[in-house]
């Protein structure tokens, strides 16, 4: 082999491993660690964001679960997707909170940017969806809309979901397994703060099927390296996205982190990763649900 090409093999992993990651966001929760604490869940080890960050920059998909109401999670997304970026090209970004019907007027506000047009109102002129706190996203989202990769739909719309009301789609293969449809179950029986009639939960685990679906479809078809960001149970080895994928949940090429609050539990076969972060004051969205009942 050329010596010229024996020395390159050897340098180019080194300056990759030598450059440095973009600063750590500062936490808006009290007691927050340097870092958190960072599990590789399959042994068990501690990891370091950077050991953490070489270990997703292999995979073509990366899956990040999030806690939608914890800022520390948003900023701990735009940091990874920042960190991956400078590691290897970023090939596309896929997002739960966006549909089929914003998609077109996403690429038209990214080529705007790429222009040096920025909107006035850029949640507005996304039609961005007011039950996704803006605050919380905007910061990741304006990031994402003025690089070179695309910001992607990864959802159903209204449409779509009502005919899942109307007429459930089957379901087969591993996610039509009994364990995974009775989590599923529970899940949102619990999210619903246990007020939702029962004739209504079958219709609602199609729809969070489906959506698991669609983002797996989504993640297929986009350009690689893709991440996703969606709601932790979307992503979750036993019960989400990965079960919907072709080609399987290769753990070599698809890697699951989820963001998780201290007291939660995470297991190795619900992800490849979970980030702690300092457990966050509870909000009784039960006790609000039920004021507005």
């Amino acid at each position: 082999m050329n010596p010229v090409r024996i020395l390159l093999m050897a340098v180019v992993p080194m300056l990759a491993a030598c450059q440095s990651l973009p600063p750590l966001p500062s936490s808006q929760s009290p007691g927050m660690h340097e870092h958190g604490n960072i599990i590789a869940l399959r042994d068990g080890r501690q990891l370091t964001p950077r050991r953490l960050v070489d270990e997703l920059g292999s995979a073509e998909r990366v899956l990040v679960g999030e806690r939608h109401d914890n800022p520390d999670h948003h900023a701990l997304q735009l940091w990874i997707l920042q960190a991956l970026t400078q590691q290897r090209p970023q090939g596309s970004l896929l997002l739960e909170m966006l549909d089929p019907m914003q998609q077109p007027r996403v690429d038209a506000v990214q080529a705007s940017i790429a222009e040096g047009r920025w909107p006035a109102d850029l949640a507005q002129e996304l039609g961005w969806q007011k039950g996704w706190e803006w605050p919380f996203y905007g910061p990741l989202v304006k990031h994402a809309l003025a690089q070179a990769y695309p910001l992607l739909q990864a959802n159903l719309d209204r449409d779509e979901i009502a005919g899942i009301y109307r007429q459930r789609p089957e379901v087969t293969g591993a996610p039509a397994a009994p364990k995974v449809r009775q989590l599923l179950f529970e899940q949102i029986r619990r999210s619903h703060c246990d007020m939702l009639p029962e004739s209504q939960l079958p219709a609602m685990l199609a729809v969070q099927q489906q959506r698991d679906r669609r983002m797996a479809e989504r993640l297929e078809a986009a350009p690689t390296p893709a991440m996703l960001l969606a709601g932790v149970f979307h992503v979750r080895r036993d019960v989400g996205v990965p079960l919907h994928l072709n080609a399987g949940a290769d753990r070599e090429q698809t890697k699951v982190l989820i963001l998780a609050e201290e007291g939660e539990r995470v297991e190795a076969d619900q992800a490849d990763f979970v980030w702690y972060t300092p457990k966050r004051p509870e909000k009784d969205y039960c006790e609000m649900l039920r004021k507005q009942s």
